[in-house]
Formats: structure tokens, C-alpha cells, sequence
């Protein structure tokens, strides 16, 4: 979960809920409904804005990167997949707009092939 990786790598960092928060610029309380799975939605925006104090990337925090091990899988990104995901942060989209869109995709795919 989103959650879980926040919180794994936060403490990895040695920050605290509040230290965090502030260097990220978001709210205390929404990181920690986060941190402990209370919000498992959270928008792109905001994961973004984690990703930077925690030297990691949004797929990471996602769990869509194949190599667990090295968070840094943005260095892997061409620019223009840099440029579609950045402005979709900017536009507000979220985690669940991704994965609808995704399902639509798919959907769209299976339609074409029957």
C-alpha cells in the first residue's frame, strides 16, 4: 500500500509525521490517514510533493516499479512520459482517474479484438 511505503521510507529518513509534512508541504493529518491506510487514494499532486523529501519517484510509492530495491525508476523515464505524467499532476488527476483510465484503455483494446 501507498501508505505503508510512505511510512517505510520516512522512517528510513529519520523524519517524523510532522517534519515530513512540512518539508513536503502538505498536512500533517492527511499523511497520517496515509501513513495507516485510512486514505488510500491519495492524488498524484500530493505524491508528488512526498516523493521529493523521500529521494524516491511516484511509481515507487505506486508499487508499479519492477525493481523494488531502486526507487529511482524516473531516471528510467523518456521525456515525454516525464512531460504526460508532470502534467497530470499539475491537472489534479488521481490515483483512481489513472487506474479508470487504464480500465478504459483495456476495455477499449478488448472491444477492438472481438
Amino acid at each position: 500500500m501507498v501508505g505503508t511505503r510512505i511510512k517505510k521510507l520516512r522512517e528510513q529518513k529519520g523524519y517524523s509525521i510532522t517534519e515530513l509534512a512540512e518539508l513536503a508541504g502538505v498536512s500533517k493529518s492527511y499523511l497520517s490517514y496515509i501513513e495507516r491506510n485510512l486514505q488510500n487514494n491519495p492524488s498524484l499532486q500530493f505524491l508528488s510533493k512526498i516523493a521529493a523529501p523521500l529521494d524516491t519517484t511516484i511509481p515507487f510509492l505506486l508499487g508499479t516499479n519492477d525493481n523494488e530495491s531502486h526507487p529511482f525508476i524516473d531516471q528510467q523515464l523518456d521525456e515525454e512520459w516525464r512531460t504526460l505524467i508532470q502534467k497530470a499532476i499539475k491537472e489534479g488527476m488521481s490515483i483512481e482517474d489513472f487506474k479508470n483510465y487504464q480500465d478504459y484503455i483495456r476495455f477499449m483494446n478488448w472491444k477492438n479484438n472481438q
